[in-house]
Parts: C-alpha cells; sequence; structure tokens
C-alpha cells in the first residue's frame, strides 16, 4: 500500500499546490499536487526554525523510532526545497524519530512553496494536533487570521472544521485571564469555556470557573446554572424599570434643566442623577432648581 500523507494534510497542501505552476523540467518538474515520494539523505534535511511545536514528548518519540525499526516510515515527512538543502514544512516529530531510528534516508513529498506559504502550513500542521489543548488552538486561529488575512471561513476549510466551531474557538479567548488558566491547565474544558463566554461578569464567571475544577460540574450542570444567573439577572433588570409615569417625569426633568437626567429604580425608592459639565453649568442648574 502507498504511504499517505495523513488525513486532511493531502486536502490541505493541494490548495497550495494550485497555486504554483511547473517552471522548468528538471527533476521535481512534474506538478506539486503529485506529491511524489522521494527518499532524501536526512543529513539534506533541516527544521525548520519557525515551527511553531517547540517542545515533543521524548518517550512518545522513542516509542514511535521502535516503531520505525519494525516497520519503517509510513506516514511520509513534507519538505519544502532551498538552495541550503530541504527544510521540514511537516512531519519534524517523525524527522526526529527517524533519527532516533539511526535511518540514513527519510521518505518525503518535496514541495516548492514561498516563505509565508510554509510558514501558514506550519502553523495549520500543528493546529492539527490532537493534544493541543483549546487556548492553543484558539491562539493559533487567531493568529491564522491576523498574521495570514484568513477568513472565518478559509481557517475552517484549511483545518476540516465547520465555521461555527472556529467562531466558538475565538470567542472563548474573550474569557477572564483566571479562567483561561484554568482551561490551559486541563480543568475547564471547551465546552464548559463555551458556556461561560455567556457570563460577562467576572466575579461570577471566575467563581464558576473555579466551581468547574472543584466540583467537577458537568456542562449541563453549568448551563443550569449559568441559565438561573441570566435569569434573575433579567427579573431584576424588569422588577427596577421605570413606569410610563417616572420616565415622564425624566422627560420634563430634562427638558427643564436643559441637561440628561437619570433615573434607577421606581416610584417607591430610586435615585435621579442630573448632569453637569462646569462650574457655570451647575450655577445655572442651581438657579433654576432654587427658583422660587
Amino acid at each position: 500500500m502507498k504511504p499517505g500523507l495523513g488525513r486532511g494534510l493531502d486536502s490541505l497542501l493541494k490548495s497550495y499546490d494550485e497555486e504554483i505552476e511547473p517552471k522548468t523540467k528538471t527533476r521535481e518538474a512534474k506538478p506539486a499536487s503529485d506529491n511524489e515520494i522521494t527518499a532524501i539523505p536526512l543529513s539534506k534535511i533541516y527544521t525548520n526554525p519557525n515551527q511553531p511545536r517547540k517542545s515533543f514528548d521524548q518517550a512518545a518519540l522513542n516509542e514511535l523510532a521502535e516503531s520505525i525499526k519494525l516497520h519503517g516510515l509510513i506516514q511520509p515527512i513534507i519538505v519544502n526545497e532551498t538552495a541550503d538543502g530541504y527544510m521540514i514544512i511537516a512531519g519534524e516529530r517523525r524527522y526526529r524519530a527517524c533519527k532516533l531510528a539511526g535511518l540514513k534516508e527519510v521518505n518525503a513529498v518535496v514541495k516548492k512553496y514561498s516563505n509565508k506559504q510554509v510558514a501558514e502550513i506550519a502553523l495549520i500542521e500543528n493546529l492539527q494536533r490532537e493534544d493541543l489543548n483549546p487556548i492553543e488552538m484558539s491562539k493559533g486561529i487567531k493568529r491564522l487570521m491576523d498574521e495570514y488575512g484568513l477568513t472565518q471561513e478559509k481557517v475552517a476549510e484549511r483545518l476540516g472544521k465547520s465555521r461555527s466551531a472556529v467562531a466558538n474557538s475565538l470567542r472563548i479567548l474573550s474569557l477572564y485571564p483566571e479562567v483561561i488558566d484554568l482551561i490551559e491547565k486541563g480543568k475547564v474544558s471547551f465546552g464548559h469555556a463555551k458556556v461561560l463566554v455567556a457570563v460577562t461578569d467576572y466575579a461570577t464567571q471566575v467563581l464558576l470557573a473555579k466551581k468547574i475544577a472543584k466540583d467537577k460540574l458537568t456542562v449541563r450542570d453549568l448551563e443550569r446554572e449559568v441559565e438561573q444567573i441570566l435569569g434573575n439577572k433579567k427579573k431584576k433588570k424588569a422588577k427596577a424599570a421605570p413606569s410610563a409615569e417616572l420616565k415622564d417625569f425624566v422627560n420634563q426633568l430634562q427638558k427643564k434643566l436643559k441637561t440628561k437626567v437619570n433615573v434607577i429604580g421606581n416610584e417607591k425608592k430610586g435615585r435621579i442623577y442630573i448632569d453637569y459639565y462646569n462650574q457655570d453649568d451647575l450655577d445655572r442648574i442651581y438657579e433654576i432648581i432654587l427658583k422660587k
């Protein structure tokens, strides 16, 4: 069986290959979309200095190296041909494992991309990892949009996600730092985070996040609590809303005083606020109110 590029990565690279036209009939003159696999000496391959992923689990690398010794490299790496050799676009973990396994060469698909395309592909490939926490994913998506000018639709297409999933990922970045910290530590899930976005009050949001971490609330439990909190706030607002008569009184005050007037409360209890903007304005209002 011919080794593939991995689910999603093949279709991702095709979108970049469509932008490239073969210019010369060299060894790599075939269209890049053919994804021809070539054996390249490890000594000619080097890592991308701008690779978003900086750390690799050593135990997992050792396991992969042992697997490669037994079965070979099933999935080729993706490299970009440069004047210095071949720079890794995707598959640095496999490249490192091949070195540990003692291989002298590695199967690779050779591409010819621009520096911008290489950086974008590296970031997208990094976002397709399964061990990313929700905040890493959200920041990566935001970076794709900010640095590479991609729309939510394009990001969704590149990552193989729905637009709503991309929008939800971006939305959780609006959470308060203490909550984001709990998400990064794995104590608050992405499902919880999506619900917490609806809670804009700082103290309430942080309190709920800590409760999730401590009491192991399910997403459904959290939804019920949030519904109750938001429902109570709406009731309080409705209860404190001034009547039509009180609103009319405020309008009359504004016309008489010729300034902004606000009221909090109802006919039984509340406060009236009268705005003034300088000393002369205050004196003018003073004269109107105390005028007999």
